[in-house]
C-alpha cells in the first residue's frame, strides 16, 4: 500500500478534478503490475496496473489507495475490470468520499466472491487526496494560505521589498504548491508591488500552472501589468466589485481575462460568497499567497483549511514592515485562530510550519 501511494503521488497537479490514485497487484509476494491515474480523462490506476500484470493478475491481490469505481465515467468500471482480470483479493485505502456516485465498488466487489479489507493506511490515502474529498463533499475548494515571512513576523519591508524573504529551496516547494493547485489568488497590492506572473517555475518537469485570480475591488489592475500578458494555457480572473468602469473591464476582457464581479463585504470582495462561486467553477483547491490584507481577510472569513507558513533566518528589527496580517485581531488570545496537525520542515536554514485550520464549527 506504502507503493501504491508512492504511485499515486506521481499524478499531482494532472488528476484534478480527480482523485489522486496508485494500484499494486501483488502474486505469490512480488508485484507483477503497477500503475496510477496520470490525468483526468486517461486510464485509472487499477487498469494500468491490470494491463501491466496480464495474466498475472489471475488469483492475485490488488493493493489501490481509493475505492475502484463502479459506475460508467469518462473511462469504463474499474470494478468489471479487477472481475475480467481475475484478481480474488481487493485491499483499500478508504471508501470513496464522492456522495454523487451511486453503486459502491466495495460491496459490489464482495457480490461478486472477492475478498475485500479496507482501512490499510486509511489517514495517509485521506491525506493524500484532501482537496478531492473536501470538494466532492462541499463543492468548495480546498484552501491553503502560504506566507514567507522573517523570524519577527514580516512578509517584506517598509518599502515593500520582499526579493527575497526565504531561499531557493523554499520558493522551489511553494512552486510545487502552485502546480498542485487549481488556482492562485492575490490581491492587487501584490499586483501593483511586485508585478508577478503567477506561474510553476523551477520544477524538475514543466508543471502546470494555476489559474490566477487577482482581487480588485476597483479595477484599478494596470492594463500593463504581467499578469495580463502571459502566454499560459491557464486563465487570469480579476474579482472586482460592481461598480467599475464599464470601459476599462471591456479592454481587459477584450485580452483574454476574465472579469467577474461579486458583492463586497464590508468594503472588500466577499470571499465566502467567491468560494463558493469559484468551487461552482470547477475550481478544487485555491492556494492564497497574500498579502497581509488578503490573508487576514481569508482567515477572518473563515474559509481556510491548511497554512503554509515559511520563517527565515532574518530580523528587520522594526514594526514599520508589512505583517503577514494586515488589520485588527482578536482582543484576546483564546479568540486566536487554531492550527493543529502541525508539521516542522527544514529548507536550508528556512523553516516552514504548516498545519490544519480546526474551523469555527468543528466540534472540539
Amino acid at each position: 500500500m506504502k507503493q501504491a501511494l508512492d504511485l499515486a503521488r506521481k499524478g499531482e497537479g494532472y488528476t484534478s478534478p480527480n482523485p489522486m490514485v496508485g494500484a499494486v497487484i501483488v502474486k505469490d509476494r512480488a508485484i507483477v503490475g503497477q500503475g496510477f491515474h496520470e490525468a483526468a480523462g486517461k486510464a485509472h490506476a487499477e487498469a494500468d496496473a491490470i494491463e501491466q500484470a496480464g495474466s498475472s493478475s489471475e488469483g492475485a491481490t490488488l493493493y489501490v489507495t481509493l475505492e475502484p469505481c463502479n459506475h460508467f465515467g469518462r473511462t469504463p468500471p474499474c470494478t468489471e475490470k479487477i472481475l475480467e482480470a481475475g484478481i480474488r483479493r481487493v485491499v483499500v485505502a478508504h471508501a470513496d468520499p464522492n456522495p454523487d456516485v451511486e453503486g459502491g465498488g466495495i460491496e459490489y466487489l464482495k457480490s461478486k466472491g472477492l475478498e475485500v479489507e479496507i482501512g490499510l493506511c486509511e489517514h495517509e490515502a485521506q491525506r493524500l487526496n484532501e482537496t478531492f474529498i473536501k470538494y466532492v463533499q462541499t463543492k468548495q475548494p480546498f484552501v491553503m494560505v502560504k506566507c514567507a515571512a522573517t523570524l519577527d513576523g514580516q512578509i517584506a519591508t517598509r518599502t515593500g521589498d520582499s526579493r527575497w524573504v526565504t531561499n531557493e529551496d523554499s520558493r522551489c516547494f511553494v512552486h510545487r504548491l502552485r502546480h498542485a493547485a487549481d488556482a492562485i489568488m492575490v490581491g492587487i497590492g501584490t499586483v501593483r508591488k511586485d508585478d508577478p506572473s503567477l506561474t510553476t517555475r523551477f520544477m524538475e518537469t514543466r508543471g502546470v500552472d494555476p489559474k490566477r485570480i487577482i482581487l480588485d475591488t476597483h479595477l484599478s489592475i494596470s492594463e500593463d501589468a504581467k499578469v495580463l500578458r502571459l502566454e499560459s494555457e491557464s486563465d487570469t480572473i480579476i474579482v472586482t466589485g460592481t461598480d467599475i468602469p464599464a470601459d476599462k473591464k471591456d479592454r481587459i476582457q477584450a485580452k483574454g481575462i476574465y472579469v467577474l464581479e461579486s458583492s463586497l463585504k464590508e468594503g472588500r470582495i466577499d470571499l465566502n460568497e467567491l468560494t463558493d462561486r469559484l468551487g461552482a467553477m470547477g475550481i478544487t483547491s485555491l492556494l492564497i499567497e497574500g498579502g497581509g490584507c488578503v490573508i487576514a481577510s481569508a482567515l477572518a472569513s473563515d474559509i481556510v483549511d491548511k497554512v503554509f507558513f515559511f520563517y527565515a533566518p532574518k530580523i528587520l528589527g522594526g514594526n514599520d514592515g508589512i505583517p503577514i496580517c494586515k488589520g485588527h485581531g482578536p482582543a484576546l488570545m483564546n479568540q486566536s485562530v487554531p492550527v493543529h496537525d502541525i508539521e516542522v520542515t527544514r529548507f536550508g536554514d528556512d523553516v516552514l510550519i504548516q498545519g490544519y485550520i480546526r474551523k469555527q464549527d468543528d466540534s472540539q
